[in-house]
């Protein structure tokens, strides 16, 4: 397949890497024309083998033009203005998929693409950069791909493609639920390392406890509401079991604060609150770690 990675950052990279081992034809599109030109990219394994660089075309308008398949990897709160620019070159049968953290991205997208094939993508690998030519594999998951529209339900195919290239990787018949299901974990595990500057694996400690009951009793509510079957205890197994098997991973949104970016907190615990306002459901603990990442980002923008 001609496919483009719009956002090459640690998860895109990966994606774009292992797509091109697999022996698809993988262009990459930045944000800054600047980039334009040839791309290195060399791969650090979980075994810690460094695998040959891969130079890639970048911001390539023919590349759009012909491309079968759009992935975007970009954060959640750049979804819009790193697309739109892009949907007047791309032939009407192009795929899109959208691979964020948390939900509602595509939300303020969504008329402007639903014509093209969409497909929204959940993924819980892990993956940073070292620099700007190399990322590290740093942990195992999986992948689940599913549609957004009705035309995107006729591209479960590219859970073979995407399987292929890195797996394990899934179609379901309905996203809602996996993006609901690491929403959760997100809301849980995010703010919080963001907020105490930890790893995830600090989060196991007694002191923290009490916190991610309250979080989780109200993060089922919401999600019981929007038609998820769940429980607080099954979901708060999941949780445990996620710090633990990353406890030496630095979550996003900690990366995030610690470097005085904007988080995706908007469409992570933000989501979760706008969700629950629209059952009328109160969810004061979720809403003070929303208010105090705010807090955290109003600091930076102001200086």
């Amino acid at each position: 397949m001609n496919i483009v990675v719009v956002g090459p950052g640690a998860i895109g990279s990966l994606w774009a890497y292992h797509l091109h081992q697999a022996g698809h034809r993988v262009s990459l599109w930045h944000h800054t024309p600047s980039q334009s030109g040839l791309y290195p990219l060399s791969l650090c394994t979980l075994a810690e083998d460094t695998l040959p660089t891969i130079d890639f075309t970048t911001n390539d308008t023919e590349a759009l033009k012909t491309a079968d398949l759009l992935l975007v990897t970009v954060k959640a709160w750049q979804l819009e203005p790193a697309l739109l620019p892009l949907i007047q070159h791309l032939h009407p049968d192009t795929i899109i998929v959208c691979m964020q953290n948390g939900m509602g991205a595509t939300d303020s997208v969504y008329e402007k693409i639903q014509h093209f094939p969409l497909v929204l993508a959940t993924t819980t690998h892990g993956a940073f950069k070292t620099d700007a030519q190399q990322v590290c594999h740093s942990g195992l998951g999986q992948t689940m791909l599913g549609a957004a529209n009705l035309s995107g339900e006729q591209c479960t195919f590219l859970a073979e493609v995407f399987n292929h290239a890195l797996s394990e990787v899934l179609w379901v018949a309905d996203i809602r639920g996996p993006l609901w299901n690491k929403l959760a974990i997100n809301c849980v595990i995010n703010p919080l390392t963001a907020i105490h500057q930890c790893p995830n694996g600090t989060l196991a400690e007694e002191q923290f406890r009490p916190t991610i009951k309250a979080l989780l009793s109200e993060i089922v509510a919401v999600m019981r509401a929007e038609g998820m079957t769940t429980s607080e205890e099954e979901l708060s197994a999941r949780v445990a079991q996620v710090i633990t098997a990353t406890k030496a991973n630095h979550s996003s949104m900690k990366q995030d604060i610690a470097q005085q970016r904007r988080t995706e907190i908007d469409f992570i615990t933000g989501y979760l609150i706008q969700q629950a306002q629209q059952h009328h459901i109160a969810v004061p603990n979720n809403l003070r770690l929303f208010e105090q990442i705010k807090q955290m980002e109003q600091l930076w923008i102001q200086a």
